[in-house]
């Protein structure tokens, strides 16, 4: 068991073209903000602003949930760091 309760660090998701926070706690559960923030039940407005990036950026913009690569790598890089290896 590691020995904090919790760590954070802020990354650009390029699948919502916006910066989400990565929040890991000392049992390795993950949550992102973005997908709160940007997955199909969010609020109509943050889905009306993601369409309007996709159309603005030309390609499709989507939260790809919490099990999205960045996120399952920022733990795994945790979990890694925290045995010993860097």
């Amino acid at each position: 068991m590691v020995d904090w309760q919790v760590t954070a660090t802020t990354i650009y998701c390029d699948a919502v073209d916006d910066d989400v926070t990565l929040i890991v706690d000392k049992d390795w559960n993950v949550v992102c903000t973005g997908f709160k923030k940007y997955s199909a039940k969010s609020d109509k407005a943050a889905l009306k602003a993601l369409k309007q990036k996709s159309k603005r950026l030309g390609r499709v913009l989507s939260c790809e949930g919490p099990l999205d690569s960045r996120v399952t790598d920022y733990r795994d890089k945790l979990k890694s760091q925290e045995k010993g290896g860097v």
